[in-house]
């Protein structure tokens, strides 16, 4: 990891996607981990910032807000359910690799005991970790174990529970209220108790690991559901006869849904259909990604389960899908590939979306002054040349020079 502890940077010769409008020729300063100025190149005076460290780009490179990615387990060979400050250390290192520069620390279904160990030291961790020079944890994503057993996916059947206010009150009590997005079944709840709970606490209740029929989910709609994880994976999926989880995703526009783009959760044709169905507003790039993203092909484990991974793809030992080994820069070009969609398209799924449904669109989400300066270059084949978070460049591939 690059550290650098001048907190005061000028980028030049870039073009900037702000969240107003695109600056084809343009540089930023950077001031005590902020956006400070934004500015084209022909009103740029380099004596006016001689004090300060300036990166002159080639041409080519674009300037784009980092990635959030809201739903990631592991990376690297850690996974937010190890319940150590270690593995979270290790993913906020490795993330800003692939131009992801905050997160959502997400559990799975396992036992309450190994729940509430990963909760109680993600929010110690929050708490006292110095999150400067690597991706920054946003919160935590609960994912189950209130789902249903007809619809686990990857997600270790003998620890599923019903919806729980109750229980769920305990673990945001041991999470210091850091908890902001629960993937649950909603059929599963009774009266949405839970799902009223959730909506009421500002908290993001998602239906996911779910088999409600349509009708079901339009209820749960009513009750405050405004989001789906994982489209199509681990859900009641589109039948002619039963529009299902899916079918209900792909017509209400107050479910946002995320997106495993890798190829191998949804075909490429059917990853086009939900874009053109859903459009730019409502869709957010995830990667769902496990311990053995950014390792070689290989035995690895979530959950407890012994995984398989073979040219990136991850199995359980039945052949069922085990979270993926995406990486959100290769999440946006292949969306790019896959729907003909524009950068400018995939900054809005991968940055301001996740960022707005959370709730921190006020400092994170896009480039605009007064913003966190959380930022990606890409170079002109869309690859990270460098990454920035809160304003310390934290990761270069070596192709930029100060």
């Amino acid at each position: 990891m690059i550290t650098d502890e001048q907190q005061e940077l000028v980028l030049k010769n870039l073009c900037i996607y702000t969240e107003s409008g695109i600056f084809p020729k343009g540089y930023m300063v950077i001031k005590g981990g902020k956006i400070d100025t934004i500015g084209l190149m022909e009103s740029f005076h380099e004596e006016d910032w001689s004090n300060m460290r300036i990166i002159d780009f080639p041409m080519g490179m674009n300037l784009i807000p980092g990635f959030i990615d809201i739903h990631i387990h592991g990376a690297n060979d850690a996974d937010a359910m190890d319940g150590s400050w270690n593995a979270l250390e290790r993913m906020a290192d490795t993330l800003p690799k692939e131009g992801t520069t905050s997160f959502l620390a997400t559990t799975m279904t396992q036992d309450a005991e190994s729940i509430e160990k990963a909760l109680s030291t993600i929010a110690q961790y929050l708490g006292s970790a110095d999150q400067t020079g690597k991706a920054e944890i946003i919160g935590i994503h609960l994912e189950g174990p209130f789902i249903s057993e007809k619809r686990v996916g990857a997600q270790p059947i003998q620890s599923v529970k019903k919806p729980d206010v109750a229980l769920f009150k305990k673990w945001q009590r041991l999470a210091q209220n850091h908890i902001k997005l629960v993937t649950m079944a909603p059929e599963e709840d009774e009266n949405f108790e839970l799902v009223r709970y959730l909506k009421g606490e500002n908290i993001v209740p998602s239906i996911g690991h779910s088999d409600a029929v349509y009708d079901q989910v339009l209820s749960s709609i009513q009750a405050g559901v405004n989001h789906v994880t994982h489209l199509f994976n681990g859900m009641r999926g589109l039948h002619h006869r039963d529009p299902g989880v899916a079918g209900a995703a792909l017509l209400h526009s107050e479910l946002m849904a995320e997106m495993i783009v890798d190829g191998v959760h949804i075909h490429p044709e059917i990853v086009k259909l939900a874009f053109l169905q859903k459009g730019v507003n409502h869709i957010i790039l995830i990667t769902d990604s496990m311990r053995a993203k950014w390792l070689d092909d290989g035995i690895s484990s979530l959950g407890g389960q012994k995984v398989i991974v073979k040219n990136g793809k991850a199995l359980l030992e039945n052949g069922a899908l085990a979270g993926s080994t995406l990486k959100m820069n290769d999440a946006i070009n292949n969306m790019m590939n896959f729907t003909g969609c524009t950068l400018q398209d995939v900054i809005k799924m991968a940055s301001y979306n996740p960022a707005k449904q959370i709730g921190i669109l006020d400092r994170k989400g896009s480039i605009a002054k007064g913003k966190d300066a959380d930022l990606v270059v890409l170079d002109e084949n869309n690859q990270v040349a460098l990454t920035i978070c809160n304003g310390q460049i934290v990761y270069s591939n070596g192709g930029v020079t100060a």
